[in-house]
């Protein structure tokens, strides 16, 4: 999977307010079939390890849609990095691109009864993030941009050690 996200700040220095926001672009791997794929040791760990995580967003897709009283956005890490624009303070799209090929039949169909879980959360109303802002031109109320990249690099940090511990990370050729 890839996750891009940009932090937004706008400041009005008459109102002494800042406005933010968070815009994320999930680029979600696409379900394998090891079997039709062929792979072998660590592409098929891999490909293992993505359909965990897509089944583990499913899961949260579908409790948000039922309303929950438990979200499972500690399941996996990409959950756990999207919950803060899953669990009602923004918006989501989603786009899901389908093979023609015949082939790819059982995929596409597997990506459009995800779209239809998604299709059927409701996030509710997007909320305005307005902080203060002192004298000096600072925010006087901690960013949850700030909160957010704490969680990105704590992430980031666990994944590079247990990579570490499983001798995964390459250098080099």
């Amino acid at each position: 999977h890839s996750v891009f996200a940009l932090h937004l700040t706008a400041k009005h220095s008459e109102r002494r307010e800042a406005l933010r926001g968070t815009l994320n672009l999930v680029d979600l791997a696409g379900s394998e079939r090891l079997e039709r794929s062929g792979a072998t040791g660590a592409r098929a760990k891999e490909a293992v390890s993505i359909n965990k995580s897509l089944s583990c967003l499913t899961d949260v897709f579908v409790a948000i849609g039922k309303k929950a009283g438990h979200i499972p956005f500690r399941n996996s890490k990409l959950t756990y990095l999207l919950q803060p624009c899953l669990s009602g303070d923004g918006k989501t799209l989603m786009v899901v691109n389908l093979s023609p090929t015949e082939e790819s039949a059982q995929e596409s169909l597997c990506s459009l009864r995800f779209a239809s879980h998604v299709n059927k959360c409701e996030l509710g109303k997007a909320r305005k993030q307005i902080e203060g802002v002192n004298d000096e031109g600072k925010n006087s109320v901690p960013s949850p941009a700030k909160a957010a990249g704490k969680t990105v690099k704590r992430l980031q940090s666990s994944t590079i050690s247990a990579a570490l511990r499983n001798k995964k990370l390459k250098f080099g050729k």
